[in-house]
């Protein structure tokens, strides 16, 4: 039975700011302070959705996290009318407040881990929302994103939605990011590879020592086996901490892979000859491996660039293309690089550039944006069709990105409760839309 890739990309929310509230994230941390444009970062995201709709790939959209999260303030001891509240928070706890309103969502490939029915026991497609434990901002979004998934897919003859791990420092889960997944066909079993930045219990492991390893090994060996996954198909890989160190907060970030090919950098795991070993034991040999190397682009030009943080997808005929930030042109050692790479011919045959610039300054480029999800013809009749993108629902999200959503956005407006009354509109017409039903706190009242 044919299976088909489809990528969900996250909605950027109408409070999408520069907060700097990611540590070990270049970009974030870079551009705090900074001026935002919401409407322009959702109106990029929502652009890149449907040119790849357009190349015939199947994408669908996934909704944001309703922000400022009201209820978790006053969970933290903030009290009286909403207004009460972000004043209260703004003038004793600010970096609460930031948090509180961060669109950090809108990066989906850390919204969940997806098992196709194909790798799986019971053979239904398998999501365990992350629990993003290692940053505050990211920690409140799994029991939204949790309701949110269980509305996309919504049949549970063919679906399972796992609770998000524990919520500690020894299973920390990032999703998608640090989760790749090979196969000949998608309809074909795969191997799946987990890679984590450091073991959650035995500290006498290799782990940085400047930035957080967000990705716990337990965390991704108990995902594996919630998903019911043969262990004789699945691969553990742990990240380089030296390229932790220099901002490679998630894999996503120094690496990319996709059914026969992997492109990574030189430098992205530990002990990485013996990584390519048993992923070309594992797939028989029908895996395509690019190693690109320090010396023509170093891990500064991968992370200023986001070579590595590009989808990479098969189009329906047959040509694979990376899907690129602009950034990587406008870096002459990137840009050479890649050229070069498409004249090689060693599996990937075009690029495609996008201007993601709103969301690239804020540390996320094209595969931050989107959840891969492979479906068969049932799987993907079986899901909530509303939240796929078609002409007509491209066309009702950019008319409802415009009518609700700013175009200059500062810290100091995050106090203002006109902003969360927005929001919250924004977000009940758009439940609407895409036929989600109540999965914001607000509309559960």
């Amino acid at each position: 039975m044919m299976a088909h890739e489809a990528n969900f990309d996250g909605l950027v929310g109408p409070t999408h700011n520069y907060s700097g509230l990611s540590a070990g994230n270049i970009a974030s941390l870079t551009n705090n302070h900074q001026v935002s444009n919401p409407k322009r970062a959702a109106l990029q995201g929502l652009n890149k959705m449907q040119a790849l709709a357009n190349l015939g790939l199947i994408q669908g959209v996934i909704a944001p996290q309703m922000r400022p999260d009201i209820k978790m303030l006053r969970r933290l001891g903030f009290s009286g009318s909403d207004r009460r509240v972000l004043q209260q928070a703004a003038q004793h706890a600010p970096k609460l407040l930031t948090s509180c309103y961060s669109a950090s969502s809108m990066w989906a490939a850390n919204a969940a881990t997806v098992s196709p029915s194909a790798d799986t026991q019971d053979q239904r497609v398998h999501f365990t929302p992350a629990n993003l434990a290692s940053h505050f901002h990211r920690s409140i979004e799994q029991q939204t994103t949790s309701r949110i998934l269980a509305a996309m897919f919504n049949d549970d003859n063919h679906f399972y939605h796992h609770q998000p791990l524990p919520t500690s420092e020894q299973l920390g889960d990032e999703g998608a990011a640090n989760h790749t997944r090979f196969c000949v066909q998608h309809q074909d079993q795969g191997i799946e590879m987990f890679v984590f930045g450091r073991y959650g219990f035995d500290h006498n492991q290799p782990s940085p020592t400047r930035y957080p390893a967000r990705q716990t090994y337990e965390a991704s060996a108990a995902i594996a086996r919630l998903h019911q996954l043969d262990p004789r198909h699945v691969i553990m890989v742990q990240q380089n901490p030296l390229v932790i160190d220099q901002g490679v907060f998630h894999n996503d970030v120094i690496a990319v892979g996709n059914q026969q090919t992997l492109l990574c950098h030189q430098h992205a795991f530990l002990n990485q000859a013996n990584v390519y070993l048993q992923l070309q034991q594992k797939m028989a040999g029908n895996l395509t491996i690019i190693e690109v190397p320090n010396n023509r682009v170093s891990v500064n030009d991968a992370i200023g660039s986001y070579l590595f943080n590009s989808q990479l997808v098969t189009l329906p005929n047959g040509d694979v293309s990376l899907i690129l930030p602009q950034q990587c042109r406008e870096n002459s050692h990137v840009w050479q690089y890649i050229q070069q790479l498409l004249q090689a011919q060693q599996g990937i045959n075009r690029v495609d550039l996008f201007d993601l610039n709103q969301s690239m300054q804020n540390g996320g480029g094209p595969a931050c944006l989107r959840l891969r999800v492979v479906l068969t013809p049932q799987e993907h009749k079986a899901m909530n069709p509303a939240v796929l993108l078609t002409d007509s629902l491209f066309r009702r999200l950019q008319q409802w990105i415009h009518l609700h959503y700013r175009d200059r956005l500062v810290e100091d407006d995050l106090v203002d409760p006109a902003l969360l009354l927005a929001s919250q509109t924004a977000l009940d017409e758009l439940t609407r839309i895409l036929k989600l039903g109540s999965v914001y706190d607000f509309q559960r009242v």
